[in-house]
């Protein structure tokens, strides 16, 4: 496999990997995301769709793989500020709950799970599930980018 399948392949698999941890850890696990643990998700859903046009559009491949692997780096970038949140090196954001989106507000707020940003929920050797996001997301990211630009011999 070359390098560049390589990247394009790392740009579906990482976002799609830590979304079905996200996700499966929200649906079977019960771990109930914050406000913060939604916005490492976007770009996530966007670097999926990226490089899923990567491989439908050969002629625009690399670019389209470089913005993959911008999008999955960008979704670490939020992991770093959420897990300094969680771990109280700064100030987090006063919106801390998730709100349905049935159409009413008030029922929507009643029925939230209060998630707060500065609680670590879930951890592994010390390290939170934004903290994982972000390892894996930087340094996936960088890889990407690494095999993408790195000419051939």
């Amino acid at each position: 496999m070359t390098r560049f399948a390589t990247a394009r392949l790392l740009a579906l698999l990482i976002p799609t990997a830590l979304m079905a941890g996200a996700l499966g850890s929200q649906f079977i696990g019960g771990l109930y995301p914050c406000e913060m643990c939604h916005w490492q998700r976007w770009p996530h859903y966007a670097a999926i769709a990226i490089a899923l046009l990567a491989f439908l559009v050969r002629p625009a491949a690399r670019p389209l793989i470089i913005l993959a692997a911008l999008a999955i780096m960008a979704s670490g970038a939020i992991g770093v500020f959420h897990a300094g949140v969680e771990y109280g090196w700064w100030e987090g954001l006063t919106r801390c709950s998730t709100i349905g989106n049935s159409g009413d507000v008030l029922a929507d707020i009643m029925a939230a799970p209060m998630v707060r940003c500065d609680e670590v929920q879930w951890s592994l050797f010390g390290i939170s599930l934004a903290g994982w996001n972000a390892i894996v997301s930087l340094a996936g990211g960088a890889t990407i980018l690494a095999l993408c630009l790195k000419r051939p011999r």
